[in-house]
């Protein structure tokens, strides 16, 4: 009996490599397995609905028959946007769930802190919520690519925007004490130049609110505000300064514009005026009340994704992000091996996923891991966001 099972099971695995078909640890025949981690409890928790946007997208792929036949499980760990267990749940993953890759996590700080496991352990660490300049670095790290565009880029855009229209403007810096808001900072101080600027202060995470850091911006004299905060210390941020009577041009990091998670929460009142940039379209926009794509979103939400807002990007970022990495898996097709997939991963050409505002594509190459490189300034109304200006090539 040993011996005929033997040979039956030997018998499928040649059979498989007739057929062309290879797999890693979390591909077979009939399924793909890969992990999301995310912050659904901890500061950075509004982040958390993206887990039940992947799941409901990947729940319609295998109601349409799934991926090449399989069907498409997705594991959602908890990190509560803590490093150390971002590191905790990617070895769960990886070693005891058996996933074949790691896609869609959100936050630089947990990113960064299983950077080099992943890379270590070779398994595909991709299309990260997270614009960290250093996503695009694929002759040390091989197996890690992000989704946005850096925060580097944006954080030019918006040093630009300042110099060519506050030349005379004083310059007041809120950022988050980690390799997020260090990421904004450098690369706007440079390009702005310290002279514009006359106070930076920065905030932990584990802060309970940045009231204090609010009120030595005021102080400075400071007439435009960078924030670079995530969501809940952002809504701090704007609240704050409405209630102090601080009233500067405000500048928000595209992480923290989400209408319902971070401006409601401010107060649309004081959030009138705030410039961000986008590189997506926003469904609660007037703008888009016909378009195609915003349709589909609607669908989407109603039937798979009920936890979905209107007004948190991450919710149509996800989206986006999974028809990114549904790509990548047909394009796979039977070679289901984590060099393949990255193989795939960095060879997009101009791929038009749902949601990305038009004239802006994925393009990826073995020298180039940083899939969009463009993005739009917009200005919020006191109800909604408003593009303004060209959309523009951050490369």
């Amino acid at each position: 009996m040993l011996k005929s099972t033997t040979a039956f099971v030997l018998g499928l695995g040649l059979a498989s490599a007739a057929l062309g078909q290879s797999y890693d640890t979390g591909a077979s025949d009939d399924e793909i397995k890969f992990g999301v981690i995310l912050p659904l409890s901890g500061p950075a928790s509004a982040y958390g609905s993206a887990g039940a946007c992947f799941e409901g997208y990947f729940n319609r792929v295998n109601d349409n028959g799934g991926i090449n036949g399989r069907k498409v499980s997705v594991i959602v760990r908890d990190d509560g946007y803590n490093p150390a267990r971002t590191l905790e749940q990617a070895r769960r993953l990886v070693e005891r769930d058996g996933v074949l890759f790691i896609a869609g996590n959100i936050g630089t700080p947990g990113n960064s802190a299983i950077h080099s496991y992943m890379n270590q352990r070779k398994v595909p660490h991709i299309f990260l919520i997270t614009g960290a300049s250093k996503w695009d670095d694929p002759e040390n790290y091989p197996w890690t690519m992000a989704f946005t565009p850096s925060y580097a880029a944006e954080a030019l855009i918006y040093a630009q925007y300042i110099k060519e229209n506050f030349p005379q403007g004083k310059v007041g810096i809120l950022y988050q004490n980690d390799d997020f808001g260090r990421d904004y900072l450098e690369p706007f101080l440079q390009e702005l130049g310290e002279d514009m600027v006359v106070s930076q202060v920065s905030f932990d995470t584990t802060a309970a609110t940045v009231d204090s850091q609010m009120s030595a911006l005021k102080d400075s004299g400071a007439d435009i505000f960078f924030n670079v905060a995530s969501p809940k210390f952002a809504a701090q941020a704007i609240r704050r300064a409405g209630e102090i009577g601080w009233a500067p041009t405000q500048f928000l990091v595209s992480v923290s514009n989400a209408k319902s998670a971070v401006l409601e929460p401010a107060g649309l009142a004081f959030s009138d005026g705030i410039i961000t940039t986008q590189y997506l379209k926003e469904p609660s926009s007037p703008a888009y009340a016909e378009d195609a794509d915003v349709a589909a979103w609607h669908d989407f939400r109603d039937n798979y994704f009920r936890a979905g807002s209107e007004g948190n990007w991450w919710d149509w970022s996800c989206y986006s992000a999974s028809f990114a990495i549904e790509h990548v898996l047909n394009e796979a097709g039977d070679d289901l091996t984590r060099t393949n997939l990255m193989a795939v991963a960095s060879g997009l050409k101009d791929l038009e996923t749902p949601m990305l505002l038009d004239g802006i594509t994925l393009t990826t190459g073995p020298d180039d891991f940083a899939p969009i490189e463009a993005m739009s300034l917009m200005r919020f109304n006191g109800d909604s966001w408003e593009l303004f200006g060209d959309v523009m090539n951050v490369d």
